[in-house]
């Protein structure tokens, strides 16, 4: 049976359950990320992050892209 970590989000702190050695199973699989937003992402985190902020960085990516890549800012 894969083990399952503790993990402390690395941007909200907020405490959840990596499931690593279980990847299906890991709340990270529930998101879908474009590897432009896997990139925004890992430019800025080097650790796992809580379900909450994959989406809340999803979506400012959305915006940051909008803004700056869209309109030649």
């Amino acid at each position: 049976m894969p083990q399952h970590e503790i993990k402390t989000c690395a941007r909200c702190n907020n405490s959840f359950e990596c499931k690593a050695g279980d990847i299906g199973h890991c709340q990270c699989s529930c998101i879908e990320l474009t590897v432009e937003e896997r990139c925004f992402i890992e430019d800025r985190y080097a650790d796992c992050l809580c379900l909450n902020c994959l989406l809340q960085l999803k979506n400012k990516f959305v915006f940051f892209k909008e803004k700056y890549l869209f309109n030649g800012v």
